[in-house]
């Protein structure tokens, strides 16, 4: 491939050849014979057509993906495809929007061009970086395409890249989830047969009994219809990974799936399990409303496949139509994100905030229609192309927004339930969630050392839960917010953020970034976001968890909200002016229904003592390594480790966290904590995964105790192992 700097000039436009909705035909051998180009709508790229010169050169593009048959690995995905079946010289240009003049010189066949390609009818290609320089070459010059260094950038390596390259993350479930869809499609006119499927697959999985109709009477009855997303649904639920592993096998075996069923889900947000469907019973449904669900599922399929003009057109008003209906609204973005993930971007909340918070993507995404909605996963495939970009395609995208720290509020990736699903989902019961629950959950401590946390929380209105390293700190300050609230269902009352030592008021209170038109707006954080959201529901508790809390600058980041976070300051009579104000009136309290956990490490070296008016304003409750009598029970029962071999490693374990007790450089905050040793998932050796864990966990830990005694090192672990 030749590097920039080597003469390339001038514009170089790569265009459609297809027209409007009117006329959805290839015009190639037309415009060829009779020396044109012509822009087939009326009100749509004027500008940009008349902006074309005499000189510049043209070609005629069509795009489409492939998957078999090319001249590299595909690795069983699709590959983004972009075939030239002519090129040309601009000789002339009518100023009318609509038509220019070409000298074309047309391929006997298309050359196939990969990966680097474009949406749009019109693209404007100019010779900037190596990209868009072997495009042009390869177009216009005849150069081949340096396909192992398409497949190796950032941009395409997680599908494509060769295995030394080094993939981020696992998105092997994207061809199960596009196969699937593929197959699904094929029901749109067979939906009985679907339904047959439904109940099979209803008598094995008892996951599955929350799809039944009710009649006028409210007697449930089996489903007489469905959509293709409220299928997908049925494994983006609030469910463990084993079921939706298993539900997803099923699915894809009865509708003739070839690729296995996934076991790992980066990536996918789920729905809520109380607003799961995409369509409301048969008594209260529109005439066509699945009807138009299964139209906008075949258009999304079809422009992923052909992203022209014509198709672009047909899934807009397919997408505007299904997204106003009653249980869509931005679900319906994941579901398309479940059928094509590289091709469409879903709007769940997370990913939203993700967005607006870390992308400076502005604009209310919530409400957007088709042509915004397409016009945003545009804006976001050109900036993928850009190897210093924050992400590189939908996937990578939904799950950074899940990991990023002040960005992901709940424990598994929920959408939020929309503002026009509060009726639909307020009259389904919330489930309990109680410090029983958290017991049986995992958690080591009593009942009543849960309660007793509870009430100084409840009292104090701020608690930081402070401890070793892997004493579940993070885990149980979930399960605390939970059983305070009273219920796991209720997941906008949680907003999770993590402190750094970068952090600012600006990003957790207030502050000024870049808008959308470049200028500076005030953007509110996320402390300012939950005062809202709790304002807004008095009667519910609202919970702020802030992980790390001693890694920042805890006073200089709640600035003047210091004061008001107290326990006898929660009230509009203490309101104050913040730094940043909207107006010279405006002043702000924090309401007594929010309440602020927090957790903090105590074994990183790297902090400084927290500041003593921060700490008087919170209740502290330290977390010791629990590898107690509950601990071995619940292991025992779970995982069916023998309650000998359970003992002996409490014994171990034991005498290594007083050897790290003992020593004067270390002392008691250093144990490790039980988290260490308690499996989260299924396995198949306990002793296998014990010495796993040893081996890549505490080791490496305790090699950074002491690191300048390796040999003591060595000596715990075998005294582990032994």
């Amino acid at each position: 491939m030749v590097e920039l700097g080597t003469g390339l000039q001038g514009n170089y436009w790569f265009v459609g050849a297809y027209f409007n909705d009117r006329d959805p035909k290839d015009q190639t051998d037309r415009f060829i014979a009779d020396g044109i180009w012509e822009n087939g709508f009326e009100d749509q790229l004027l500008d940009t057509v008349k902006s074309m010169q005499p000189g510049d050169k043209i070609a005629i593009k069509s795009a489409y993906v492939r998957k078999h048959g090319l001249p590299f690995d595909s690795q069983d995905n699709m590959v983004s495809t972009m075939g030239i079946k002519a090129v040309g010289t601009i000789t002339g240009n009518r100023g009318d929007g609509r038509y220019i003049d070409v000298d074309w010189q047309p391929f006997d066949a298309p050359h196939e061009w990969y990966f680097y390609t474009a949406r749009s009818t019109v693209w404007k290609v100019t010779p900037k970086d190596w990209k868009s320089e072997g495009l042009i070459r390869f177009a216009f010059h005849d150069e081949s395409q340096d396909l192992d260094r398409f497949r190796n950038d950032p941009a395409w390596s997680a599908r494509f890249g060769d295995p030394d390259v080094g993939m981020k993350y696992d998105f092997a479930w994207t061809t199960f989830y596009e196969e699937l869809a593929t197959e699904l499609l094929k029901f749109k006119d067979n939906r009985a047969a679907l339904l047959s499927m439904l109940g099979e697959l209803q008598q094995k999985h008892t996951v599955l009994g929350y799809l039944m109709d009710r009649d006028a009477n409210g007697v449930s009855q089996p489903l007489t219809d469905i959509c293709p997303f409220t299928v997908l649904a049925t494994f983006n639920r609030g469910i463990t990974s084993l079921k939706r592993t298993a539900l997803a096998a099923d699915w894809g075996k009865a509708l003739g799936v070839s690729t296995p069923a996934p076991v790992s889900f980066d990536g996918l947000p789920l729905v809520n399990n109380m607003n799961s469907w995409f369509f409301l019973f048969s008594d209260d449904q529109g005439s066509n409303d699945i009807d138009t669900l299964w139209k906008v599922f075949e258009a999304a399929l079809r422009l992923a496949s052909t992203p022209d003009e014509h198709e672009r057109t047909q899934f807009v008003e397919a997408y505007d139509a299904a997204r106003v209906l009653p249980q869509v609204r931005t679900k319906l973005s994941m579901g398309l994100f479940w059928s094509r993930p590289w091709n469409f971007l879903p709007l769940d909340g997370q990913s939203r905030r993700y967005l607006k918070s870390e992308l400076m993507l502005d604009g209310n995404l919530q409400t957007a229609d088709g042509t915004q909605y397409l016009a945003t996963i545009d804006l976001l495939s050109a900036k993928f192309d850009d190897a210093e970009y924050a992400v590189h395609s939908f996937p990578e995208l939904s799950w950074t927004a899940f990991l990023t720290p002040g960005v992901a509020a709940a424990e598994s990736q929920m959408d939020d339930v929309d503002e026009d699903s509060v009726e639909q989902t307020s009259a389904v019961p919330l489930t309990a969630y109680t410090v029983e629950n958290i017991v049986a959950d995992g958690c080591f401590l009593s009942p009543d050392d849960l309660r007793e946390m509870l009430e100084r929380w409840r009292t104090k209105k701020n608690l930081i839960l402070q401890g070793p390293p892997g004493t579940g700190k993070t885990w149980l300050a979930r399960r605390l917010a939970q059983a305070l609230i009273g219920t796991k269902d209720l997941r906008t009352a949680i907003r999770a953020v993590q402190f750094h030592p970068n952090a600012s008021y600006e990003d957790f209170v207030r502050g000024w970034r870049p808008g959308p038109d470049g200028q500076l707006a005030l953007i509110d954080g996320p402390f300012l976001e939950m005062v809202e959201r709790a304002n807004a529901a008095p009667e519910i508790p609202h919970v702020l968890l802030i992980e790390e809390i001693n890694r920042g600058n805890p006073v200089q980041i709640f600035g003047e909200l210091l004061t008001l976070i107290e326990a006898g300051k929660r009230s509009p009579r203490e309101a104050l002016h913040l730094a940043y104000p909207r107006s010279s009136d405006e002043t702000v309290h924090v309401p007594s229904n929010l309440y602020i956990i927090g957790t903090m490490n105590l074994a990183d070296r790297s902090l400084a003592i927290m500041d003593l008016a921060f700490r008087r304003r919170f209740g502290f409750v330290s977390l010791e390594p629990a590898v107690n009598d509950r601990w071995a029970e619940w292991v025992h029962s779970n995982f069916k480790v023998s309650k000998s071999d359970l003992k002996d490693i409490q014994l171990r374990f034991a005498s290594l966290n007083k050897t790290i007790a003992d020593d004067p450089n270390l002392g008691s905050q250093f144990m490790l904590g039980h988290s260490f040793i308690t499996p989260t998932s299924e396995i198949d050796s306990f002793r296998s995964w014990f010495e796993a864990v040893v081996t890549t966990e505490i080791g490496p830990t305790l090699d950074e105790y002491w690191f300048d005694n390796p040999e003591k090192v060595r000596s715990l672990c075998r005294d582990l192992l032994n």
